[in-house]
């Protein structure tokens, strides 16, 4: 057996940074990730004033309830779409100043407008300087009064979650209903860590899809990363096609992370998964079946099963995953376009991904600088000798050290080339 320690979690090392910077007092973030991504949430807030203080493990924010230190900053959000969507909102409730933020040009073609649009029904003084709902933005604070507001979150969570944990920092708090949501596991995240640093949301309606926020604001903690349960995937999905048994402690029953469910779909497919309270394992029972399987919920990691399908016993249908279209790439064709140069026979739809048996041929993959293709595909490479990635670095988005770490699991005569 291997044991694997995951770098923290993405997702939940953005949330804490965002409610230790609105807290009363200094958190202390435990095990964050550091990454480009991680690291640009840290450096944004720095330029809105707030101290973040960075040891080994550790990171110490000085929260300030009343909004940013500066009223004039200019924040360059690099490719993070946490980044790029949770400071705007942040800076949204300063009670004055003016806030410019722009992206990579990767993150300037991401969507904003659900989020946007709900800041400026809030009266935030909201301006797009390129492409309307796009970065660049640049917003005109004077604190938010609050009220009631209806969100389509089918494109991304990550606009419910910024409206989520404003919520308690407008004056008299936010009643947001949502018509659509896609990757609901990432808003139990947030209600969870918001409860953390002392905030309680009230979730109703007849689909639970009604959330009252009150005001009040938020305490300071001292708050533990759990690994990230989306990095995890490929290492599962490691054990589940080279015959390895992989464990990852920090990623249990009890993990917030819906990501983790991963492991569910490779049970299904014929890999043995046992989860205690503190951590996964899975082992290969030396096949893999094919099936079809909605990944609406945990839609980051289907790159992981389209790169392993291929050894499938028959073909892998993987259905509701139209987001993936608008996440660092067209990850949906980028997944098609690749397994396709390998030789595999793949059909796609608008939300749907078809792949079939098939011995996939070397090749340079073609990253679109996504961080999860490449790290997808690195699983492929472990049956297959010779891949190669056109842009292998851009893994420092959510895993600096991922090739060291997945090195190990690949035999000599398949090590990928960089």
């Amino acid at each position: 057996m291997t044991v694997i320690h995951i770098p923290g979690s993405k997702s939940v090392t953005a949330r804490a940074l965002f409610l230790a910077a609105a807290a009363n007092g200094t958190s202390t973030l435990v095990r964050p990730l550091r990454s480009d991504d991680t690291e640009g949430f840290a450096e944004g807030l720095a330029r809105l004033g707030y101290r973040v203080g960075q040891e080994a493990d550790r990171w110490h924010i000085e929260g300030r309830p009343g909004g940013p230190a500066v009223t004039d900053a200019d924040v360059h959000c690099r490719d993070g779409a946490t980044t790029a969507r949770f400071l705007p909102t942040l800076a949204a409730a300063a009670p004055s100043g003016t806030y410019r933020f722009d992206a990579s040009a990767q993150m300037r073609r991401r969507p904003l407008a659900p989020l946007t649009e709900a800041l400026r029904t809030l009266g935030v003084d909201l301006r797009h300087d390129g492409a309307e709902g796009h970065h660049p933005l640049r917003i005109g604070a004077s604190g938010i009064k609050g009220g009631e507001l209806t969100l389509d979150a089918g494109e991304s969570s990550q606009y419910l979650t910024a409206l989520l944990m404003l919520g308690p920092l407008t004056a008299e708090g936010l009643r947001i209903t949502v018509t659509d949501l896609v990757s609901a596991p990432y808003i139990e995240i947030t209600l969870a860590m918001m409860r953390s640093f002392g905030a309680e949301v009230t979730r109703g309606g007849p689909d639970g899809n009604i959330f009252t926020v009150p005001p009040g604001g938020y305490r300071a903690t001292t708050y533990a990363v759990e690994p990230d349960a989306s990095t995890a995937s490929y290492f599962f999905a490691a054990a589940a096609l080279t015959g390895r048994e992989i464990t990852v402690p920090g990623l249990g029953t009890d993990a917030l992370q819906g990501d983790l469910r991963f492991v569910d779909v490779l049970r299904r497919m014929g890999a043995e998964v046992h989860t205690t309270a503190g951590s996964t394992t899975v082992r290969s029972t030396g096949s893999l079946g094919g099936l079809t399987v909605a990944m609406r919920d945990i839609s980051d990691t289907m790159p992981t099963l389209a790169a392993l399908a291929p050894f499938a016993s028959g073909p892998v249908r993987i259905e509701d995953v139209g987001n993936t279209r608008v996440k660092e790439c067209d990850r949906l064709e980028a997944c098609a376009e690749n397994l396709r140069r390998m030789g595999i026979t793949v059909e796609t739809g608008p939300d749907w991904i078809e792949i079939h048996p098939g011995v996939p041929r070397p090749t340079e993959i073609a990253t679109r600088g996504d961080h999860r293709i490449v790290m997808s595909f690195a699983v492929t490479g472990l049956r297959v000798p010779g891949i190669t990635f056109d842009d292998p670095g851009c893994v420092r988005k959510t895993f600096p050290g991922f090739h060291e770490s997945f090195a190990e699991f690949a035999e000599p005569t398949s090590r990928q080339v960089y």
